[in-house]
C-alpha cells in the first residue's frame, strides 16, 4: 500500500474523531432513539453516529475510489438515495413503502452495474442476466435491512463493521491501494465504537446501519466480480449478522407473525434479555465475528478451495449457538415462542 493510501486511512480516522467530538456537544439537538417494543435500552439516546462514519469515509473515497463496475455511478448514486431516505427516517419518519421502494430501486441499480460488468466474461444471455440482477438486488436490499435489524445492542453493528470491512481490506492488500476504501471505512468506524460500546452514549441511527448494509453486500459482490475474492468470502465474513437476521426472519414467517411489527426475537436480543446484557452479548458475537473473519482470511490466503467447507462449518457453529440460546430462552420463559 502506498504512503498516500495510509494517509487516506489516517485521515478517515481523524475526521471521524473530530465529527464524534462535535456530535457529542450537540446531543440535545440530535435525533433521539426513544425506547420502544424493539429496544433493549431504557432511555433516549441520540442517533447520529452514522454521520461521523461517513464524514471520515467519503473523503478517502474521493482519493481512492473502490473497485466497482461503473465507478461512482455504479454504487454511490444508489448509496446516496439509501442514505438520504434513512437520514429522513431518523429525523421525522418515512413510510415503509417509501423506504423499501428506495432500497429495492437502489439495489437494482447497483446490481445492474455488477451484472453488466460480469456478463461479457460469463457469456450470460439476456434472461440469465435479468435473473442475476434480480437475485443480486434482493441480496443487497436484504443486507441493507438486516444490518439495521442487527443494530439493536450496544457496540454490535459498529464491531461488525470494524471487523468485517477490516477483513475486506486485509483481503484486498495484495491489490495494493484497492484495500484503502475498506480499511478507511473500518478506521472511520472505530471512533464511533468508542461512544457506542456498552453503555452506549450514541447510536448509529438508520443513516448509519442501512447504508452500511448496502455497502457490505455491494462491495462484497463487487469484490467477487472484480476478482478480489471468491463469492463465499463476504458471506463468511458477515455470517454472524446474516445468520441471526435470516434465521429470525424465517422463523417469524413460519409462525405467521406480522413482519412489520416491532419485536425482540433476534438471537442477540434474546441473549441480551436472558441476562448477558449488552456487554455479554457483544462479547459472544465478537468471538463469532473474529472467528468467521479469521477463518475467511485464512482460507483465502492459504487454501481457497476450503472456503465453502469453512462456510458450512461456521453455519453449523452458529446453529449450535442459536440452539443453545433457544434452549435457555424456553427454559427461562416457557410461554415464549
Amino acid at each position: 500500500m502506498s504512503p498516500s493510501g495510509i494517509a487516506a486511512i489516517a485521515a478517515a480516522f481523524g475526521i471521524s474523531v473530530a465529527t464524534i467530538a462535535v456530535l457529542a456537544n450537540l446531543t440535545t439537538r440530535l435525533p433521539q432513539d426513544a425506547p420502544n417494543q424493539r429496544s433493549l435500552h431504557i432511555r433516549s439516546v441520540p442517533r447520529a453516529g452514522g454521520y461521523a462514519i461517513w464524514a471520515g469515509f467519503l473523503p478517502a473515497l474521493l482519493w481512492f475510489p473502490p473497485l466497482f463496475p461503473g465507478g461512482f455511478t455504479g454504487w454511490m448514486l444508489p448509496w446516496l438515495a439509501v442514505a438520504w431516505v434513512s437520514a429522513h427516517d431518523d429525523i421525522r419518519g418515512v413510510g415503509v413503502r417509501v423506504r423499501l421502494t428506495t432500497h429495492v430501486v437502489a439495489a437494482l441499480w447497483a446490481a445492474s452495474w455488477l451484472v453488466i460488468h460480469a456478463a461479457p466474461t460469463t457469456g450470460s444471455t439476456f434472461m440469465n442476466a435479468l435473473i442475476a440482477i434480480v437475485a443480486i438486488a434482493l441480496l443487497i436490499a436484504w443486507s441493507s435491512n438486516l444490518y439495521n435489524f442487527m443494530d439493536g445492542s450496544d457496540g454490535l453493528c459498529a464491531t461488525m463493521t470494524l471487523v468485517g470491512f477490516g477483513a475486506f481490506g486485509v483481503a484486498a492488500l495484495p491489490a495494493g491501494d484497492a484495500a484503502v476504501p475498506y480499511l478507511a471505512l473500518a478506521a472511520a468506524t472505530l471512533p464511533f465504537l468508542v461512544v457506542n460500546r456498552p453503555r452506549a452514549t450514541m447510536f448509529m441511527g438508520d443513516v448509519g446501519s442501512i447504508p452500511l448494509g448496502f455497502l457490505a453486500a455491494s462491495f462484497g459482490i463487487a469484490g467477487t466480480v472484480t476478482g478480489l475474492w471468491p463469492a463465499w468470502f463476504p458471506l463468511l465474513v458477515f455470517l454472524p449478522f446474516i445468520a441471526d437476521a435470516t434465521v429470525t426472519l424465517v422463523r417469524r414467517i413460519a409462525r405467521g407473525d406480522r413482519l412489520s411489527a416491532a419485536h425482540r426475537d433476534h438471537y442477540y436480543q434474546r441473549l441480551n434479555r436472558l441476562g448477558a446484557g449488552h456487554t455479554g452479548t457483544l462479547s459472544l458475537y465478537l468471538v463469532l465475528m473474529a472467528g468467521t473473519c479469521a477463518t475467511a482470511l485464512g482460507c483465502l490466503l492459504v487454501a481457497p478451495v476450503w472456503g465453502m467447507v469453512a462456510l458450512g462449518l461456521w453455519c453449523v457453529v452458529c446453529s449450535i449457538v442459536f440452539a443453545a440460546i433457544d434452549y435457555h430462552w424456553r427454559k427461562s420463559l416457557p410461554d415464549s415462542p
